[in-house]
């Protein structure tokens, strides 16, 4: 998501900051250019025109005019006029009240409500230490229940009981009731998909409102939508009262214009951004961060909480151990290759570095293929425990074979060697350097760029 904005923004700025000294007619240029951009990106009108008047009046000040770095300090007010536009600060989930505390989950029908539901529950169980009941009031879709309740078993979070024929409201009820007496700490309700215009269905999520007294209601809207997001908020938001929003598919080749519109027209915060298809793809929202990413300024903050969830800690003083006595093998490459893509792969590293933009051309002229993390990791599992440990035993007859066990071929197997022994004497060039007090001539150390991307002689 914002990556087309991210650009289009990028080469704005770049050609601004360019400039040195800017007159009137500068600003107003980029302004007009900046206003395109976020109508290409489907951002809502109102909010396009509100959001470039407060920009441009900021942006034609005196301090603007006669500042050292003129390009720079209009790049930084509207950094913080997207950030005003996103809500500002980041809002939690209200999880104070007396439990069990509700959570109503609704939308448009596929807008992913479900999965939401469940990723929802496991973040809560994960993250919040809370006791979770999920509950699907969702009677109208075939075997709707029955998919929580399977999800609910792949993310160990306890399912209310289906009885079947029971209407939504009762099953609310019910949800609550057993929520109180099993000693839950929340309960997620997972409403029927609706479309906003179908009056008896919204009537239905108004009477569950009604009768389960939810501390929260959230819209579940797909970020693919567009202007058909925010509509959506809007007439969910007038019948229900939202308490906020979560995003899903944000991963996707969406514009980016909903979130940004949203906050705006609703006054509803978004709280949760669905990350990808994985249970455990669900992030906070945190305006600043998002703002800085559709800058190209980067979101280190999320990177390093991404790092510190997904890394483990023991696992990582050992290898640091082995790097520092210049030892290296294939379970470590094996290691490498699982952590970077519990962190979202290369592109998902790529999208959190501040200036990423500024080498984006040079990374797409390396063809990068993000499906090599998995064939390389196919690679390294074809091969047995010795043949990891002692790369040298693997020849000509055992390539065959575990390029026949992964799915692979003969040369990619020797792509995959090659890189390790590139690996391998960088750890020897470590070593002989780690007493010189700096970095081995002509290289990073194994942890800058994961195995198999391009050096960094390339990215100039």
């Amino acid at each position: 998501m914002f990556d087309n904005l991210t650009d289009k923004l990028g080469g704005i700025f770049d050609r601004l900051t360019a400039r040195g000294a800017l007159s009137e007619s500068d600003i107003a240029e980029a302004m007009r250019e900046v206003r395109v951009a976020l109508l290409e990106a489907d951002v809502a009108l109102s909010v396009v025109k509100d959001f470039i008047d407060r920009v441009s009046v900021a942006a034609k000040g005196e301090d603007v005019v006669k500042s050292i770095t003129p390009g720079q300090l209009v790049i930084k007010i509207v950094h913080d006029e997207l950030v005003a536009a996103l809500g500002a600060t980041s809002q939690g989930l209200s999880l104070s009240a007396r439990p069990p505390v509700g959570i109503m989950m609704t939308g448009l029908q596929g807008s992913g409500k479900t999965t939401s539901t469940a990723k929802l529950g496991k973040y809560l169980t994960a993250k919040e230490k809370k006791k979770v009941l999920m509950a699907s009031l969702d009677v109208r879709r075939p075997a709707a229940q029955e998919q929580l309740q399977i999800l609910g078993d792949q993310a160990l979070i306890q399912t209310l009981s289906i009885q079947f024929g029971e209407p939504p409201v009762a099953i609310a009820k019910r949800a609550m009731k057993e929520a109180k007496l099993g000693g839950f700490d929340v309960v997620l309700l997972d409403t029927a998909g609706r479309l906003s215009i179908d009056q008896e269905l919204m009537d239905e999520a108004v009477a569950i409102r009604d009768a389960a007294g939810p501390a929260e209601i959230l819209l579940v809207a797909d970020a693919m939508t567009g202007q058909d997001a925010v509509n959506t908020a809007e007439a969910f938001h007038d019948r229900l009262g939202l308490t906020g929003i979560m995003l899903t598919r944000v991963d996707g080749d969406a514009r980016g214009g909903a979130a940004l519109s949203m906050r705006s027209v609703t006054g509803c915060p978004i709280k949760m951004l669905g990350t990808g298809e994985g249970l455990d793809e669900l992030e906070l929202f945190h305006p600043e961060r998002i703002a800085g990413r559709i800058l190209g300024m980067g979101d280190v903050v999320s990177l390093v909480e991404k790092a510190q969830e997904t890394v483990d800690e023991e696992k990582a003083e050992k290898l640091a151990a082995k790097f520092q006595k210049g030892q290296f093998d294939l379970d470590d490459m094996a290691d490498q290759l699982k952590q970077l893509k519990k962190m979202g792969g290369f592109g998902g590293l790529m999208k959190m570095l501040p200036g990423v933009g500024k080498v984006k051309k040079a990374l797409d002229s390396q063809n990068i293929d993000e499906s090599m993390l998995g064939r390389q990791e196919a690679m390294l599992s074809s091969m047995t425990p010795e043949e990891r440990k002692r790369p040298a035993l693997i020849k000509a007859s055992r390539k065959k074979r575990i390029a026949a066990g992964s799915g692979t071929t003969v040369q990619e197997i020797n792509k995959l060697l090659k890189q390790f022994q590139s690996m391998q004497t960088m750890m020897k060039r470590m070593k002989k350097h780690a007493g010189k007090g700096g970095m081995p001539p002509g290289g990073m150390p194994p942890g800058g760029l994961p195995p198999g991307f391009p050096p960094m002689g390339g990215l100039r």
